[in-house]
């Protein structure tokens, strides 16, 4: 398990990318933000069942009980997620081929195509609010934002004793 660095260890820098990450989690997950970005994509979804299709479509079918380990949340709260999603035609339940008795979530052709939405309206919004940016910018951005996210997953994987019990 890695140790952090004592505070005064912490790096003007590693301050502000903390400070500009937390402002951009802010900013993208605020109700207002989701409810235009829905509305670009021409879907009606709230946070939730967006974030959880987001989730599903970014791997193969998970149960229920790993989508919620991904999202930090409880099981209860996907499984109704998944029930609204169900009843709106955006994800189907399927045997799990390792547990007959388990059940995994995947998405429905409907389900991918409002992801697919949904992702094409942030990624335009994205385009606009970075459109000042050269080309070599974006590219030195998003190969350090692929380096750190690959850095945090391991960081996560390291900072974990063990790994918790993935419920059904």
């Amino acid at each position: 398990m890695l140790t952090p660095p004592p505070a005064d260890a912490v790096t003007a820098d590693v301050v502000e990318i903390e400070r500009s990450l937390d402002r951009i989690a802010y900013l993208s997950s605020r109700i207002r933000q989701h409810d235009r970005l829905v509305a670009l994509a021409g879907v009606s979804l709230d946070r939730a069942a967006t974030a959880l299709l987001r989730q599903i479509a970014e791997s193969e079918s998970l149960r229920p009980g790993e989508l919620a380990l991904r999202l930090g949340v409880e099981a209860s709260h996907v499984t109704r997620q998944v029930h609204r999603l169900e009843k709106a035609g955006y994800v189907r339940r399927v045997p799990d081929p390792d547990d007959r008795r388990a059940q995994r979530i995947e998405l429905t052709q409907p389900g991918q195509a409002a992801v697919e939405r949904i992702r094409e309206a942030g990624c335009r919004g994205m385009q606009m609010a970075l459109a000042a940016w050269s080309p070599q910018d974006l590219r030195q951005l998003a190969g350090l934002f692929r380096r750190m996210v690959d850095d945090f997953v391991v960081h996560a994987v390291e900072d974990d004793p063990e790994p918790a019990a993935v419920p059904a």
